[in-house]
């Protein structure tokens, strides 16, 4: 079994980098054989431009899906993409560890997702949801808020975790993949904003490395998160039943 972490922080010593380690270490116990790829330590280049396609289908109009496509097809993707589609062929199970800033992903891993899931050869019109390339591939995300945990839930200050990382897992869906629950980090300290002392603060954090390292061993074990597929839907796109596109119930929890 082979795992890709992605790894989404610019600080070398961050928490989110500690728990990408303690991810790495413990699914190579069980043994998996891992990648990791950080984007911010790569130097990866989230905005999606006509520069990085130097065969273009159309030098007139710049159209991102359009040239994906014909690069695909060409075979003359960018490197970088290319190096990422390559990473993810490789991995049965797909990890992303990333602080929730503004209320979602940063901005470098939806860029990431702009970039690498490239129309015409990792999604068709017809190879989406749940007939998607990665389809019986798994993927989770694991991520750190700065609140604590009372501050997020419907209504709550913080918003909702499950609707703040809904695009995310919705995309993913859209590829294929079975999307595990996430795993979610509360109230990681930054400077200047405190819940904390020092002595509590580390037990915190000591308590979420095991916590984090507990479920990458029962990973096997995770109901996927609930999906409408192809099946649910009618001719226009639109619920035969009624059932929104989302999860049919609060399916996670720290």
């Amino acid at each position: 079994m082979h795992a890709l972490i992605v790894h989404c922080h610019p600080e070398l010593e961050s928490f989110n980098r500690a728990l990408t380690e303690v991810a790495g270490a413990t699914l190579r116990e069980q043994g998996f054989s891992v990648d990791v790829s950080d984007l911010y330590n790569q130097d990866f280049d989230p905005c999606e431009r006509a520069e990085h396609y130097v065969n273009r289908d159309d030098s007139a109009v710049f159209s991102p899906l359009r040239e994906q496509r014909h690069a695909s097809e060409t075979n003359t993707l960018p490197e970088d993409v290319q190096r990422e589609i390559a990473r993810l062929k490789r991995a049965d199970l797909v990890l992303f560890q990333f602080p929730i800033w503004w209320h979602g992903q940063p901005a470098i891993l939806k860029g990431w997702f702009d970039r690498v899931f490239v129309n015409g050869s990792l999604y068709t019109s017809a190879m989406r949801y749940d007939r998607g390339y990665f389809r019986c591939r798994r993927a989770v995300c694991s991520v750190t808020t700065g609140a604590p945990e009372f501050a997020f839930g419907p209504g709550s200050r913080g918003g909702d975790i499950e609707r703040i990382l809904w695009s995310t897992h919705y995309s993913l869906h859209y590829m294929g993949f079975d999307v595990l629950p996430p795993f979610v980090a509360f109230g990681i300290q930054g400077h200047g904003y405190t819940y904390l002392d020092d002595e509590e603060n580390d037990r915190h954090l000591n308590v979420i490395r095991e916590t984090w390292k507990e479920r990458l061993k029962t990973l096997d074990r995770d109901k996927a998160l609930r999906f409408l597929g192809w099946g649910d839907w009618d001719q226009d796109g639109r619920s035969k039943t009624g059932k929104p596109g989302r999860l049919t119930e609060r399916s996670f929890r720290v």
